[in-house]
């Protein structure tokens, strides 16, 4: 069973540079956003392989890029491209409302 999306407000749309992952933090949970060829996405900040952030990567080609062993991240569903990472990482539903960004991290139950 699941309950109504929740969005909350991280940031205005103007505060994310392309290709450079912001990271915040909601309600308790690290987020990575990601501003990349007109399209912004948010996609939890820690590698499913190491304990590190991932908003202190690279992002090319919609691939958020972990710096500490390499594994990169499709931004758009969480998967791995690759060794040594094998589980993907959560993502979270982003809504643009004006200049807001606004994100759910609301769990389904």
């Amino acid at each position: 069973m699941s309950g109504p999306t929740s969005f909350v407000r991280v940031c205005a749309l103007g505060e994310l540079e392309e290709d450079t992952p912001k990271r915040v933090e909601l309600d308790g949970t690290p987020v990575s956003l990601v501003r990349t060829g007109g399209e912004v996405f948010a996609i939890n900040d820690i590698c499913s392989h190491a304990n590190v952030s991932l908003s202190e990567g690279e992002v090319e080609d919609c691939m958020i890029e972990c710096w500490l062993h390499g594994s990169s991240f499709d931004l758009r569903t969480g998967k791995p491209s690759g060794l040594p990472a094998t589980r993907p990482v959560p993502v979270y539903p982003v809504k643009i409302e004006g200049d807001d960004v606004l994100v759910s991290v609301t769990q389904e139950s």
